[in-house]
């Protein structure tokens, strides 16, 4: 099958976004209503296992604040916190604190060279993508990509595939003619669960997950002065991933 659009996973694959954005941002979101909690990159690392931010408060509180979970309006408070913690995060994307991950700008923009279409499938809110890439690619790269499913768009998240789905459904194409680029089990689960061929560029956070069934492990996308290094799969991409690469892989 030919290809024709590349889907982006955004948090741990665009950027590295976690140990530095969001778990930053969490701990300056607990910190501004007085609360003493404090989650460190060891303990960010296993509640990385939870989608979704909201969610991934929600499971804090359940193995180590439970009572919390019992008190009046704790739902309206886990919002609260969670767009508190949006708020800190893109004040630190805004200052530049979270650059693109090697390769990422070099595949898009060969990408847009060769009419393939980009889409993003994440389980992040629009907002925190929109600042992300203004603040790495510009004011008008939101236009480069032709479906962004983000956030609270579809009710099941990653390792669901409903994301996946609805930017296929929103595309008009079928998993065939689509190639996933995501960081995490999760991810890939999900992408696999909608058909949908993966690469997976892994992460200091994900590096020990279960990759089975990727096109290819990296630890990153590599560029032609920092080449990447493959890990697994049976796509070969030499020292840093190009479009014609990912073609073949799916032929």
């Amino acid at each position: 099958m030919s290809l024709k659009a590349l889907i982006f996973d955004v948090d741990g694959t665009l950027a590295d976004t976690e140990r530095d954005g969001h778990r930053v941002a969490f701990n300056a979101a607990f910190a501004a209503v007085g609360l003493d909690w404090h989650w460190s990159e060891d303990l960010y690392g296993e509640l990385l296992a939870v989608t979704g931010g909201k969610e991934r408060i929600r499971y804090y509180l359940q193995h180590h604040h439970p009572q919390w979970l019992e008190q009046q309006g704790i739902e309206q408070t886990i919002i609260a916190l969670h767009e508190s913690k949006t708020a800190h995060y893109q004040m630190l994307v805004k200052d530049g604190a979270i650059p693109l991950r090697p390769g990422i700008q070099r595949l898009l923009q060969e990408a847009r060279d060769r009419a393939i279409t980009l889409a993003i499938a994440t389980t992040t809110t629009h907002s925190n993508v929109a600042h992300l890439l203004q603040a790495t690619l510009g004011a008008h790269s939101l236009e480069w990509f032709a479906v962004i499913g983000a956030g609270d768009v579809v009710p099941a998240k990653k390792p669901a595939p409903d994301i996946y789905h609805y930017v296929m459904q929103q595309l008009g194409l079928s998993p065939q003619h689509c190639l996933a680029i995501e960081d995490s089990a999760q991810g890939l689960q999900a992408a696999h669960a909608a058909g949908i061929a993966t690469l997976i560029t892994f992460n200091g956070y994900t590096r020990e997950d279960t990759f089975d069934g990727a096109l290819a492990v990296l630890d990153h996308l590599g560029e032609p002065d920092q080449p990447c290094q493959q890990l697994a799969g049976s796509c070969r991409c030499g020292t840093y991933v190009t479009l014609e690469a990912l073609r073949n892989c799916l032929s």
